[in-house]
């Protein structure tokens, strides 16, 4: 789940932590529970206990040992600011991403307001540099509209939005001060549908405000049928990336030490929080707007 990636916005995903709980609609076919709690059980397996949350601090330094610049999705299958992970972990990730700056890392979030207030405080020193780009999930218009405002009120210096799935018409969004908007319907069993119209309005509000544009897919039980282009044509915008030289191997071999030991002993052993499953009214309230 992490040297390539298949998601056509990153080129390698990174997991420090895993597991997460579903708090809006958009979580509710969650593709990274749906993989996760297959293995549960499986002994030795790195899903053995599904899609409970867990700190994985031995993949802390993991992006040091890449030998070539690439987009990181951090991530992937779980989210960094969900409750249950200590602000030290956060700052931990965070340290190894403002170290490892030959990388570019896209860092997304549904619980942007915590992500506000870190980039302000603890994480000031990851907030600036544009090899990290922090970004909200966007899925309609009562969960979706205030992530954004959360984002754009934030210290990010790299701002984007992950429009994914895109379950409703969105109506007009304020793009001062986002850097890049993605946007694609959702797949797999169970997938709810999305008008093109929706779509159509998000590209051409970003192609007003001069903001890149990404069209990931348009979704559907069978994706790749249904494909990625949107009126013609595939969106394959992004912001420009930094180009920073990659250290020698054994200059990184010394960093990845440096960081092993000054962050990786304090977690291990960390606690597994059973996150992965329906989990009281709340979550069922949730899910049942969807």
């Amino acid at each position: 789940m992490s040297d390539k990636s298949k998601i056509e916005w990153t080129d390698s995903t990174w997991n420090p932590v895993r597991g997460c709980q579903k708090i809006s609609p958009g979580c509710k076919h969650c593709y990274a529970e749906a993989f996760a709690e297959r293995f549960r059980g499986v002994p030795s397996h790195p899903y053995e206990q599904g899609f409970d949350l867990r700190l994985v601090p031995e993949k802390l330094t993991e992006p040091l040992a890449w030998t070539t610049p690439r987009v990181v999705f951090v991530n992937s299958m779980s989210d960094l600011f969900q409750d249950g992970i200590p602000d030290e972990y956060v700052e931990a990730v965070a340290r190894v991403m403002t170290q490892a700056n030959w990388h570019t890392y896209q860092v997304l979030t549904k619980r942007a307001a915590r992500m506000r207030e870190l980039l302000a405080t603890k994480l000031a020193d990851a907030a600036r540099p544009t090899h990290i780009w922090w970004g909200v999930s966007v899925e309609d218009q009562r969960y979706g509209q205030p992530r954004i405002d959360e984002l754009r009120r934030s210290a990010a210096t790299t701002k984007f939005l992950s429009v994914e799935p895109l379950l409703e018409d969105v109506g007009t969004v304020d793009l001062t001060g986002i850097d890049w908007v993605i946007v694609g319907g959702e797949s797999g069993h169970g997938a709810r549908p999305m008008d093109r119209a929706w779509a159509a309005s998000l590209r051409d509000q970003c192609e007003t405000a001069a903001v890149p544009f990404f069209f990931k897919q348009w979704g559907g039980v069978r994706k790749a049928m249904a494909g990625r282009l949107l009126d013609g044509r595939t969106h394959d915008d992004m912001p420009a990336r930094p180009s920073v030289p990659i250290p020698s191997r054994a200059e990184r071999r010394d960093l990845a030490a440096m960081l092993e030991a000054e962050l990786v002993p304090q977690f291990r052993g960390s606690p597994i929080i059973p996150t992965g499953r329906l989990q009281g009214r709340r979550r069922e309230l949730v899910l049942s707007e969807a």
